[in-house]
């Protein structure tokens, strides 16, 4: 097997394939959903009987061939028409030999799974406050382009990240949840998040719920929202917004979304966690980082040449950084600020509308004005929540515009 060549049947044509090495069998762990695969060269099970006798058993072909194309995952073109009971198997035989720990390998073997089984590889990733995580894996993060929820609170992100290009892209169509709260999120960075999207029409055009709590933002970053087409649950807790009946006018009239009495409950972490056959391949990376910075002491030359060029200075930051939560349990439970769209057949309330009480300095004829145009506002407003506004290119900004020239 080691020197022979190998050959590939494909649409009724054979080819031979030159340059692939073949993995070898190596023992590994048990798996969390199959049986222990026993890797001999022999192909033999080994058990004992009832009486203690010593008794073997051949692996099914099946079997065998799973466990060869397991072990050389990083040479298959496609999996695509595969059925899901395989492909969960093979998945499964891919984690029992740790492959996805291969930085080299996991990349591509993940995109692999993820273009042919989609949501069933990952639905939904939870990665609160383990920023370090998300540095170190953000290529293999990538690859999951079905997610319909992302929970990246506390991962330190700022207003310039990487993977708010990918957020934006068409690979990440399918995401309906996004959890950014607790990132020093500017509206600098809010602007240049949805810039794709605002001016370029593509992105998160499915997105119904979006946490950016406990992010320096300001009433002047909502008008960045209004590009969100299906935006139905926001959370701006902790921010510098104040509530009032000021905010509550704003974000109705701009996104067309309800103050919440009560916390809602879609914003409870509880409800956030990984889901997918590779769940615990997250959880692998996590205990594989824990132990990273300590393997980084053992070669002190080759961390002090890297340093050099700044990239691994910051990953040193940040996996050496606290991250980001609430200070008590008690700010955590203040003044949760939750907005929601109400049904079409529910109309604004009255104290939705702001007061005209705190400015009875102005003239009378300015507050007559002011009183026609709420008045019109709630009529229109009636039967269903504003339309959101949408940016048009006479409105950008010369800082949109140097967003876009970055495009």
């Amino acid at each position: 097997m080691d020197n022979s060549t190998v050959y590939v049947r494909e649409r009724g044509s054979l080819r031979r394939v030159g340059d692939i090495v073949l993995a070898q069998p190596k023992p590994v762990s048990s798996c969390r959903r199959t049986n222990p695969f026993v890797l001999r060269k022999e192909h033999f099970i080994f058990t004992y009987n009832a009486e203690g006798s010593l008794r073997y058993t051949t692996k099914s072909l099946f079997n065998i061939t799973l466990l060869f194309v397991a072990d050389n995952i990083h040479h298959v073109d496609s999996l695509v028409g595969f059925p899901e009971q395989i492909g969960d198997r093979l998945f499964a035989a891919a984690e029992e030999n740790r492959v996805f720990l291969n930085a080299d390998v996991s990349p591509k073997a993940l995109q692999l799974f993820s273009d042919a089984y989609g949501e069933m590889v990952l639905g939904s990733l939870c990665l609160r406050n383990k920023f370090p995580l998300l540095h170190e894996r953000m290529n293999e993060i990538k690859t999951f382009h079905s997610l319909k929820s992302l929970d990246l609170f506390g991962c330190r992100l700022g207003d310039d990240h990487e993977i708010f290009q990918h957020l934006t892209s068409s690979s990440l169509a399918s995401l309906i949840q996004l959890f950014i709260g607790g990132n020093s999120l500017s509206d600098v960075g809010l602007q240049r998040l949805t810039a794709p999207v605002r001016m370029l029409r593509k992105g998160l055009d499915r997105l119904q719920l979006l946490d950016v709590s406990y992010n320096p933002i300001s009433v002047r970053a909502l008008r960045y929202l209004t590009c969100l087409p299906k935006l139905e649950n926001l959370d701006v807790s902790g921010t510098s917004l104040k509530l009032g009946t000021g905010l509550k006018a704003a974000i109705w009239d701009l996104l067309g979304l309800m103050y919440s009495e009560k916390p809602l409950d879609t914003f409870d972490h509880s409800r956030c966690k990984t889901a997918g056959w590779a769940e615990q391949v997250v959880n692998q990376w996590e205990t594989n980082s824990s132990q990273m910075p300590k393997q980084k002491k053992i070669d002190e030359s080759r961390t002090s040449a890297l340093r050099f060029f700044g990239r691994q200075k910051f990953v040193r930051e940040v996996l050496n950084a606290a991250p980001l939560v609430c200070e008590s349990e008690e700010d955590a439970k203040t003044e949760r600020l939750h907005f929601f769209k109400p049904a079409e057949n529910n109309h604004k309330p009255e104290k939705q509308t702001p007061s005209t009480s705190n400015h009875q300095a102005k003239p009378c004829w300015h507050n007559i004005k002011k009183r026609q145009r709420q008045s019109e506002r709630r009529d229109s407003s009636h039967q269903s929540p504003p339309p959101k506004r949408l940016s048009s290119p006479s409105a950008l900004t010369a800082e949109d515009m140097d967003l876009l020239n970055s495009y």
